[in-house]
């Protein structure tokens, strides 16, 4: 054990979070879907999915055995929804190809959909105390600034030293501390701004402190103007049902229930062609802007409203007609749920 690792295990003995909800048992399916949930998200923010998703789930055979529609559901709100649809291949490989027991080696974790190298080490380290070197980016954080290691993360050259001193002081004994510990540092007193190295246990030695460079490190990502794109959404309505597409699987909000997008028709070309009729009026809504970590997108809404007696038409398995008051059919994407939820305030101010 290194003088850095031990530094940080005699601080998690004292301050390390030890009562979070994945932390209850070390079943390696419920750590592995809080480390899923845990990329991009913050620990306050993914608490009550987790514990929701596990009520319905407690099992990776009953994650398997439900359907994708329930699953985006469960993860509706806590974005980049590909984590979802991964967590949802990867449990059905572990049903069909490791009977229902989830995989003891790192080489069969990362080889599941949606999980690398870190991830299968943590999920391993935390459930089973097996030695695997994780970085994530707390850990990042963590071994850049200590080490002064320059430029950003994302790049091999960056990331294989990282690796190397991850490698370097993960220890032999008391692996699932060790990891917790690191990740822990980083979250809560080695963080992005405003880090507490005052009550960083491996501050005196920490070459970022010692210059006054914490800011520095790690390296961003160099930055590109993000492109902004534009889509214009009908929002099609007959009063108590709003009609949803499912999105295709590939691409932005795969597999989730949507507002269909127009394309290059016009509205009325569009209600011929999908519902088999024409618009009784419609009404043009403020733009609405939506952040991708990619580019920005530009959401132009247009109620039209539909004559009910088309709305029998288009009921099928990737469209429906959702009644507003329903739980909805499947996972929804939030900006197109502000959209419903707007459109459910209208009405409701309409009806009064």
């Amino acid at each position: 054990m290194t003088i850095f690792s031990e530094r940080i295990l005699d601080w998690f003995d004292s301050h390390g979070r030890k009562d979070l909800p994945w932390q209850q048992d070390s079943d390696p399916y419920r750590i592995w879907v809080s480390e899923i949930m845990l990329q991009q998200t913050q620990v306050q923010t993914v608490i009550p999915y987790f514990e929701k998703f596990i009520r319905r789930f407690p099992t990776v055979t009953a994650l398997a055995n439900a359907h994708l529609d329930e699953v985006l559901q469960h993860w509706s709100g806590l974005g980049y929804y590909a984590r979802a649809r991964n967590l949802h291949r990867a449990a059905k490989c572990v049903r069909d190809d490791h009977g229902g027991q989830f995989p003891a080696s790192i080489d069969e974790l990362v080889a599941l959909p949606g999980i690398g190298r870190s991830t299968a080490g943590a999920v391993l380290s935390l459930a089973m105390d097996q030695r695997h070197p994780i970085l994530d980016g707390n850990v990042k954080r963590v071994l850049a600034r200590h080490e002064e290691i320059a430029g950003w993360p994302g790049t091999t050259a960056v990331a294989g030293k990282l690796w190397e001193l991850a490698e370097r002081h993960t220890p032999t004994e008391r692996c699932a501390d060790y990891t917790q510990a690191i990740m822990d540092l980083g979250a809560t007193v080695c963080t992005r701004s405003r880090p507490g190295c005052d009550r960083c246990p491996v501050s005196e030695d920490c070459l970022a402190h010692t210059s006054g460079t914490v800011a520095d490190y790690p390296g961003r990502k160099p930055k590109k103007e993000k492109p902004l794109r534009q889509t214009t959404m009908l929002i099609a309505n007959d009063d108590e049902r709003v009609f949803l597409a499912r999105r295709p699987e590939a691409g932005i909000w795969g597999g989730l229930w949507s507002l269909p997008e127009l394309d290059d028709r016009s509205v009325d070309e569009w209600c011929r062609e999908e519902l088999g009729g024409v618009a009784a009026g419609t009404e043009c809504w403020q733009t609405l802007r939506h952040s991708f970590s990619h580019y920005d997108l530009d959401i132009q809404p247009i109620l039209v409203r539909i004559d009910s007696r088309l709305s029998k038409v288009s009921d099928g398995s990737d469209t429906t007609w959702y009644r507003l008051g329903d739980a909805p059919p499947g996972g929804i994407a939030a900006p197109v749920q502000s959209l419903i939820d707007e459109l459910k305030k209208r009405n409701d101010v309409t009806h009064h």
